[in-house]
């Protein structure tokens, strides 16, 4: 859950970027998302920082290609569909990594995830059912794309849960950084942005992905697929309530209530105690 307010601040930081395109932002996020987790890696490890990464294997590098498409999905979404489109989509990663989830881990859901994860669902049509526009076919596709990128990402954890799998994380800034920062040079856009895009890139990089995602990846091998991303759905929650402060949005009615019926569902499912998968010791 304390993931979800982590990644929250991204919805008012990307409102505040002045001329940086998508790609741009992409790139330097990734740099500050890489630059952070190699240090905590290092810190953590320390002279086994190259051996961890390794130890991630193939579960780690495909945890970081799903999740480096999700990176790209969201942004796109947000630049070319309404935020509500957005979020909507987004919504219904909880039951693709349920349906992953079973069918690569076999991993089955509770009545009690069910319920809730209706009840999240319906409490996010609440929150935006006024904005749901016909909105822009990529847009809508890119959100779809990254909530299905955030389903594979959370499966993947999951399926290598014996070992630390923080250098996912890594992998998919590296890829998505790489990536972005090579489509800039390519159409000739380049890298030069604003110095206050810059700094709003690497906060987000480094606070809203770095430390959300940080403990997502530590949460996964507690918590099954579908919870997982559940649980995350708090962001969904908090990014209204940080654009009503930075830019005196208040939000509507329905998104108030919306937002309730959403809160109590996760707080409700958390309180169920339902049964949790075993955490594994560390392989390092």
């Amino acid at each position: 859950m304390l993931s979800g307010v982590f990644m929250s601040v991204g919805g008012p930081l990307i409102r505040l970027i002045e001329s940086a395109s998508e790609w741009q932002f992409l790139a330097y996020r990734a740099l500050a998302l890489v630059a952070v987790l190699a240090l905590v890696l290092a810190t953590r490890y320390p002279g086994r920082f190259l051996a961890t990464l390794r130890a991630a294997g193939w579960n780690g590098l495909v945890a970081g290609c799903f999740l480096a498409c999700a990176f790209v999905g969201f942004v796109f979404s947000i630049t070319h569909t309404t935020v509500a489109n957005t979020l909507f989509l987004l919504s219904a990663a909880p039951f693709a990594a349920a349906l992953l989830g079973w069918i690569a881990l076999g991993e089955r859901v509770s009545r009690a995830t069910w319920v809730a994860m209706l009840g999240a669902f319906a409490g996010v049509a609440v929150m935006i059912g006024e904005g749901i526009a016909e909105g822009d076919l990529f847009g809508d596709l890119a959100a779809l794309g990254a909530a299905l990128g955030f389903a594979g990402f959370s499966v993947a954890l999951r399926r290598g849960r014996g070992v630390d799998m923080v250098p996912a994380v890594l992998f998919a800034g590296v890829i998505s950084g790489v990536t972005a920062a090579a489509l800039c040079v390519a159409t000739g856009e380049g890298l030069l942005v604003p110095l206050g895009d810059v700094g709003l890139s690497f906060t987000y990089g480094a606070v809203g992905i770095g430390g959300g995602l940080l403990l997502y990846t530590l949460g996964s091998r507690h918590v099954p697929a579908a919870e997982l991303t559940l649980f995350s759905l708090t962001e969904v929650i908090l990014g209204p309530l940080w654009v009503w402060i930075a830019f005196s949005e208040q939000p509507s009615a329905l998104t108030i209530l919306g937002g309730a019926i959403l809160l109590g569902s996760i707080v409700g499912l958390a309180l169920h105690g339902v049964r949790r998968a075993r955490a594994l010791p560390l392989v390092t």
